[in-house]
């Protein structure tokens, strides 16, 4: 399973809710893990890989998760800027401001309702994926300024690939 990069369509559709955890669903999360950790990424989000469902993977700091529907339930109001890439826009990042506490919910492959609590690199971690969820990149957190600077970069690293 490849993972999409910027320009594909499947990148900027908000996600559909999955409806019963069913063995697609089991084989769809098991081909995220294998995607994300080949890429030694820390999350990936179902629509990078180019399926619309609400599936988000997150492997940080040792804890692995699998959220299936996941909710943002509350972020903080302190912020930080940190330098943020994405496995779908490859070879290039800059800093992005997001909250440095985020709770998420979602449902277990075991069909169990959780609530993950992060803080630092897997409260960033969440927030990444669920922009993902929703149709939205880590560009578009970016001034349209610094946003056209990055995508000249990438698109001068992808045509020198």
């Amino acid at each position: 399973m490849t993972i999409r990069t910027y320009g594909d369509a499947t990148l900027r559709k908000p996600a559909e809710a999955v409806e019963a955890i069913s063995d697609e669903i089991r084989a769809i999360c098991e081909q995220m893990v294998e995607a994300m950790l080949r890429a030694n990424g820390a999350g990936l989000a179902a629509p990078q890989i180019g399926i619309s469902k609400r599936i988000i993977v997150l492997d940080v700091d040792g804890a692995f998760h699998i959220l299936i529907n996941p909710e943002l339930i509350e972020t903080s109001e302190e912020v930080a800027e940190v330098v943020e890439g994405c496995l779908s826009v490859p070879g290039v990042d800059a800093p992005v401001q997001r909250a440095v506490r985020a709770v998420v919910e979602g449902t277990t492959l075991d069909g169990e309702t959780v609530r993950i609590e992060g803080e630092g690199l897997l409260a960033r971690a969440i927030q990444h994926e669920m922009d993902h969820l929703n149709g939205n990149l880590f560009l578009d957190r970016l001034s349209p300024a610094r946003r056209q600077s990055l995508l000249k970069e990438y698109r001068r690293r992808e045509d020198s690939a």
